[in-house]
This record gives C-alpha cells, sequence and structure tokens, in this order.
C-alpha cells in the first residue's frame, strides 16, 4: 500500500458518520470510522475509484479529486498539503550526502550570542548550531554525528525528554513535523532507518507514526525545565533558508524585559564562560 493509501485509511479510521452527518448505520459497526463506501460518496467518487486510491493503485489524482478527499475526511490546511504532494511526489533514488552549511549562515548563527539557533536538514538532521543552543539543548559536538538528530533525541536522549515540561505534547508534535517533512523524501533510506530504529526502540514514536498525523513546523512556545536556569518559556521560529531550501533556521526567544529573557540571557553567558561551566 502507498503512502497515501495509508494517510487516507488513517484518517478515514478517525472519523465517525455522526462527525460528517450521516447516520449510523449497522450496529455495531464492522469497521472503525467510515467506510470506504461513505467516504467516496462525501467526495462524490465512485466506490472503485477511492478504494484504488487506498490500495496505491492510481498513478495521477486530479486537484478536484484530492479536493473532494479533503472536504469528506474534514483534512487540515497542512493534511490536505500533505496529500496534495503525496500524490505528486516521485520517490527519491538514493539518499542525498550529508548537507553542508553555507559559511555566512554559520557566521549568522555566531554571531546571535544570546539566541540558541539550529540548522536543522532532511529528517531534522542537526547540521550546524550556536552555543546557546548547545547550552539549551546538549552538547552537540559531543555527539556521533548520525545521533545529532532533534527527533531521536526527543526520544532517545534522556536529558531531552526530562527538559520539556509538557514532553508528550511536544514528541506528538515533533513526530507530526517530521512525516510532513518526509513527503519530500519518498523513498529516502535514512529516513527508513530513522522511522524503523525509532519504532523498535520507543513504543509512544511507533503509536505516533503509526496515527499519520501532519504538522507544517513553523513556530510556537516550548515550556522547558533547564538544569541550570529552572522553568523557562521560549517562542520558537522555524525560517527555510532561501538558498538551501532543504535547510531550516530554528530560533529560540523571551519577549525583552520578562523572567524568560533574563533566564536566557544567564544561560547564554554561562555558556560561554568556561570558568561558570566549570
Amino acid at each position: 500500500m502507498s503512502e497515501l493509501g495509508d494517510f487516507l485509511k488513517a484518517r478515514r479510521a478517525a472519523i465517525t458518520p455522526e462527525e460528517v452527518g450521516l447516520p449510523p448505520i449497522g450496529n455495531p459497526r464492522r469497521v472503525k470510522g467510515l467506510r470506504r463506501e461513505e467516504v467516496a460518496q462525501l467526495a462524490a467518487l465512485s466506490v472503485d475509484h477511492y478504494t484504488r486510491l487506498e490500495q496505491g493503485r492510481v498513478t495521477a489524482t486530479s486537484e478536484n479529486v484530492l479536493a473532494g478527499l479533503a472536504r469528506a475526511l474534514r483534512l487540515t490546511d497542512d493534511e490536505h498539503t500533505y496529500v496534495r504532494t503525496l500524490a505528486r511526489s516521485r520517490p527519491a533514488r538514493r539518499s542525498p550526502a550529508a548537507a553542508r552549511v553555507a559559511g555566512p549562515v554559520q557566521d549568522l548563527l555566531n554571531a546571535l550570542t544570546h539566541t540558541p539557533a539550529l540548522v536543522l536538514g532532511r529528517r531534522t538532521d542537526v547540521l550546524a548550531w550556536n552555543r546557546a543552543a548547545a547550552a539549551l539543548f546538549v552538547d552537540f559536538a559531543a555527539l556521533r554525528p548520525e545521533h545529532r538528530n532533534l527527533v531521536r533525541l526527543l526520544f532517545l536522549d534522556p536529558r531531552m525528554r526530562a527538559l520539556y515540561s509538557d514532553w508528550p505534547a511536544v514528541a506528538a508534535e515533533a513526530v507530526a513535523s517530521l512525516r510532513m517533512d518526509a513527503v519530500h523524501a519518498t523513498g529516502d533510506a535514512r529516513l527508513a532507518e530513522l522511522v524503523g530504529e525509532l519504532s523498535l526502540r520507543d513504543d509512544d514514536f511507533r503509536r505516533w507514526w503509526g496515527g499519520h498525523a501532519v504538522r507544517a513546523a513553523g513556530g510556537g512556545r516550548k515550556r522547558l525545565r533547564h538544569p541550570v536556569v529552572g522553568a523557562i518559556e521560549l517562542d520558537w521560529q522555524a525560517m527555510r533558508l532561501g538558498a538551501a531550501p532543504d535547510q531550516t533556521l530554528v530560533t529560540y526567544t523571551a519577549p525583552a524585559g520578562g523572567p524568560d529573557h533574563d533566564a536566557l540571557r544567564i544561560l547564554t553567558s554561562w555558556s560561554t564562560d568556561p570558568s561558570r561551566r566549570g
């Protein structure tokens, strides 16, 4: 079955007839959520065409069909974008070589003395960081290159688990963002290795990945419990780099004049003073 088919099936299972105005025919129902026939009816498709979509037997899908599916399955904007991208994606022939961060981008990171900042590549690989980011999260330089992955660290590094006050919400959101980003890397062997490792080693990851939730990473607020400065809330922003569209700059800030801003200044000052770190 195709990724598009898996996603449609997961969304179909998550919706009840009552949610879309259909009578709950059959008691008890033989399937969880909507039947294929019901989705086809709501999307104005033939049952045969919808069945072939779920089974990955349709090579081209029109915008009208995708719009009908979005209405029928009550897709969010992110989910609709995900489906449209899946419908026109082509498998990658091989995993790309390790991405390099341009010198001016690293200079920018270094100049952000009091702003933790990372550059993420595909699969949330951590490609570059500044001292403030290392102080906020972990010493990325001490990790093996293949372990410098934000989602991997979030699930497998106890320090990262302990860092977030609401780890389950943060981790579930990270999985949804990884799946959203992975649509551009269909057939990527390294992505498959990452998903396979995390699925084997963490029950939560396996459950959330199997749920097929998707979310575009743009920004928000994180509540942390940092071992140096204690409780701190930071706003984060994710920005694509124009010269390298597969790379994303992520920054963490706090409103000026508030206690979180003061705590961030203390943390970043501590990180640049070897005597304090000792």
